[in-house]
């Protein structure tokens, strides 16, 4: 079995965690492998092989991203398209997509008899056709479009070419299901376990007293246009990231991913158990 780390540095603890994480993988007859960046970091770790992080995200069959769930989105990106496995180990503030945290270490030694459960999480494809051709993209958590200059915006959805309707606001997320609790919460929308199918849609601080989200069928595409008569441009981000700039009349197309991300649960913890304990206390 082969593991590859994914570690943030910039996280506190994160150091100490990916080198103790080698320890117990190996001490399981796990082969680890490392990016050639972190050499200096690894250098006293003789069962450690240094391999290029994306060859790994290939031929690994777990990838194991050390640090917050930024770490995490970045790391899954680089698993699109493989069967690889991801499981993250929580160094950050919430680490809600965490697997585990920095404590919990020890349970790595159940990645080699498979004793694990796998969550297949959906994605979002996103396209901007502009006159250059067209810009893809796609997320794990969200697609978000609002003002650059913070002006309200002005925009239309369609689904599968019918208009949903036109909205002002300061902008739009259009989520998954594990994006449910990530900005589209923050903006007000419900929370969606992680397993259950849907694209939601959630306004951004909406010029009405009557907007709430909207759940849509994994199957629907989404187009969202901007109607806002101004020279100002949308501002389209992807899992946090810049995707586009959005001027007047043009539009992206949102729809179901064709990759899924399997994430690792090695505890076996209900997704409601995790929400309790991450959210509903106060962020130390």
């Amino acid at each position: 079995m082969k593991a590859a780390l994914y570690p943030n540095f910039q996280k506190p603890n994160a150091l100490s965690c990916a080198r103790e994480a080698c320890d117990v993988l190996a001490g399981s007859g796990i082969n680890v492998t490392v990016s050639e960046i972190f050499r200096h970091d690894f250098s006293d770790k003789p069962q450690v092989v240094f391999e290029d992080i994306r060859e790994s995200a290939k031929t690994a069959d777990v990838v194991i991203a050390i640090g917050g769930d930024g770490t995490i989105l970045r790391c899954a990106k680089l698993l699109m398209g493989s069967d690889t496995k991801l499981l993250g180990i929580n160094t950050g503030t919430l680490g809600f997509m965490a697997g585990l945290e920095a404590d919990q270490l020890d349970k790595l030694s159940l990645l080699k008899d498979g004793k694990y459960e796998i969550s297949q999480r959906m994605t979002l494809d996103v396209v901007y056709h502009g006159k250059d051709g067209d810009v893809t993209a796609t997320a794990l958590n969200e697609v978000s479009a609002r003002s650059g200059s913070f002006h309200i915006c002005d925009f239309e959805v369609y689904s599968d070419e019918y208009l949903v309707g036109r909205y002002r606001a300061d902008g739009v997320l259009f989520s998954t299901p594990s994006g449910s609790t990530a900005y589209a919460l923050s903006a007000g929308g419900p929370i969606i376990e992680p397993d259950l199918e849907c694209i939601e849609m959630t306004l951004i601080c909406p010029h009405s007293l009557f907007s709430r989200a909207t759940m849509f069928s994994p199957c629907r595409k989404l187009c969202m246009k901007d109607t806002t008569r101004r020279d100002d441009s949308m501002v389209i981000n992807v899992d946090g990231e810049n995707y586009v700039t959005l001027r007047s009349g043009e539009s992206i197309e949102i729809c179901r991913g064709k990759n899924n991300i399997n994430f690792i649960d090695l505890l076996g913890n209900s997704f409601h158990e995790s929400l309790c304990k991450k959210m509903c206390k106060p962020i130390k």
